[in-house]
């Protein structure tokens, strides 16, 4: 459906991306973390701004569940990126100063590998025979990317949501290889409030027949499952303050009827249309499974929980309206760092726009990043 007549608010910015990004190539097998492997493996990224001759200017942005690598419009594509006006120069990522590099995730379907790429096995698309995948098998293939590029360490890791567990996560299986690093509203591991949503969330997708165990490729997308899982997700992504103010009660018509009858109903709708159009549903489900696994809390034989190895500064930035990872995990996780004498510093938002905040409040997310990037380079 069209966004006709429905209140406006400011909305992230998320298209399909379908070119205009670099490839990475691996020949290797990639062998996952849960079993399975990849015989060879693409990660599309972009760049902006100037690498030093040192190579110690870097910034890897990590990016959410559904977001591409194109974080910020450049000359492949001119299109503005999820994070457009948080990148370029004198930004919170001031490309005068920084190279930043943002990836498509590993699961993805905007030019890395996903279970809609090509198995060469069998000639044809992945789809549920595509591994299970974690957090750490993201992580992985992203290091494979900074070894192509030929950095060794990075000025920070940065990122929000998934994109900050990816950023801490970095940071602890290759302490040596960050300097910094940023998490925005995201945990030290994920809890049962945010994994029953995720649940629930996939089960839609699943549940409508026309996913046929992942094999809907060439033939009807599950269009209706998608669609419902994204307007289940988009609940926690905002805040009840901020639907007040912007839908408060408002109907469509007078009569009531059973479908979208409520301006805020029809706003869902609008949502997971939008999306349908842009994500392939079997990288949601395999992508929203790896935030599930992911836990920086668990002890291996050889070595402590990963949270404990994280050595560099970190800034922590949570949001008072966030639902989806309320501010008390934010304050576990800082609390955390804390013990083991970690540098921390923590901004919490009172800010209405909930978890997307991180999108959409440029200044007030901006300003903290910025001086936290930054520090080092003004002594």
């Amino acid at each position: 459906m069209e966004n006709q007549d429905l209140p406006e608010g400011p909305e992230p910015v998320y298209d399909r991306v379908a070119s205009g990004y670099q490839t990475f190539h691996s020949t290797e097998e990639f062998v996952c973390e849960w079993g399975g492997a990849l015989p060879e493996l693409d990660i599309a990224y972009e760049t902006w701004g100037e690498l030093s001759t040192g190579r110690d200017n870097a910034i890897l942005l990590h990016t959410g569940l559904s977001a591409s690598s194109h974080a910020r419009s450049q000359p492949q594509n001119e299109n503005p990126g999820w994070w457009e006006d948080f990148i370029g120069p004198g930004a919170p990522l001031d490309t005068d100063r920084f190279f930043v590099i943002c990836s498509n995730l590993l699961g993805g379907c905007y030019g890395s590998t996903g279970p809609s790429s090509t198995n060469p096995a069998s000639g044809e698309p992945y789809a549920s025979d595509f591994p299970i995948i974690t957090v750490g098998d993201m992580v992985a293939a992203q290091l494979l990317l900074l070894d192509h590029l030929g950095i060794e360490t990075l000025h920070g890791s940065v990122g929000a949501s998934l994109g900050g567990m990816q950023s801490l996560l970095l940071a602890a299986e290759t302490p040596e290889r960050v300097r910094r690093v940023v998490s925005i509203s995201a945990a030290i591991r994920s809890y049962p409030q945010s994994i029953a949503l995720r649940f629930v969330q996939r089960q839609a997708v699943m549940a409508d027949p026309d996913w046929r165990d992942g094999r809907y490729y060439g033939a009807s997308f599950p269009h209706r499952g998608q669609k419902l899982a994204r307007e289940i997700g988009t609940i926690t992504y905002r805040s009840a303050p901020e639907w007040l103010e912007r839908f408060a009660r408002e109907r469509r018509d007078e009569m009531p009827r059973l479908d979208e009858d409520f301006q805020v109903e029809r706003y869902l709708v609008h949502q997971g249309e939008k999306f349908c159009l842009q994500y392939d549903a079997n990288s949601y489900l395999y992508i929203s499974k790896a935030m599930d696994l992911f836990d920086l809390t668990v002890a291996t034989q050889e070595l402590g929980p990963a949270v404990d190895r994280i050595r560099c500064p970190t800034l922590v930035i949570g949001v008072t309206s966030d639902v989806l990872f309320p501010v008390w995990q934010q304050s576990e996780l800082v609390e955390r760092l804390r013990k083991t004498s970690c540098p921390v510093s923590y901004v919490e938002l009172d800010a209405r726009y909930g978890h997307d905040t991180f999108l959409i409040e440029r200044e007030r997310v901006g300003e903290p990043l910025k001086t936290h990037l930054e520090a080092e380079l003004e002594q």
